[in-house]
C-alpha cells in the first residue's frame, strides 16, 4: 500500500532519542499527492510531536487541510542502528486522532486510517470514526 511505504519511509527520520519508538506517517490528498512526517521527541517530553501532527501541520502549512482523504501509520521499537522494527499495527495516540479529525470535519469527509508495523504486511485499516466516535471538532463550534 501506497500510504503505508511512504510512512515508513518517513520512520526512517524519526528523532526519538528517548522512547526509542518511531513513528512515521503519511496523508494522502484529493489530488493524490502524499505529505509525510515523523516524530520529534524532546528533551522536555511534553514539546514531543507526534508524526501524524507533524503531517498534518505541513499539509496546513500548505493551505490543504480540507484535501486529506487518508492517512498511513506506522511504528516500532527501534533497534541499536535506529531502524524501526516490529510488525504489529501502530494506531495514532488519543492526541492524534483528535488532529485528524479537525482534517476531516473541515473537509466533509470520514477519514481512512490505514495502521501497520514498521515490517510485515498486516495492515489494520479504519475510519476515523471508529477510532474517534462522537468526536469534537469544528462543526461543534459553528465552523465547517
Amino acid at each position: 500500500m501506497r500510504l503505508i511505504e511512504a510512512a515508513r519511509a518517513a520512520a526512517v527520520h524519526a528523532h526519538a532519542p528517548y522512547s526509542r519508538f518511531a513513528v512515521g506517517a503519511a496523508v494522502l490528498l484529493s489530488d493524490g499527492s502524499i505529505v509525510t512526517g515523523a516524530n520529534v521527541e524532546n528533551a522536555s517530553y511534553g514539546l514531543s510531536l507526534c508524526a501524524e501532527t507533524v503531517a498534518i501541520a505541513t499539509v496546513s502549512a500548505q493551505g490543504r487541510l480540507r484535501e486529506v482523504v487518508a492517512v498511513g501509520v506506522i511504528g516500532g521499537a527501534m533497534d541499536a542502528d535506529g531502524r524501526a522494527t516490529g510488525s504489529d499495527p501502530v494506531r495514532p495516540c488519543g492526541r492524534c486522532r483528535q488532529v485528524l479529525n479537525e482534517a476531516a470535519q473541515l473537509g466533509g469527509r470520514d477519514l481512512a486510517v490505514h495502521c501497520a508495523g514498521a515490517e510485515g504486511e498486516a495492515v489494520a485499516s479504519y475510519r476515523l470514526s471508529e477510532l474517534l466516535p462522537d468526536a469534537f471538532g469544528p462543526g461543534d463550534l459553528g465552523i465547517s
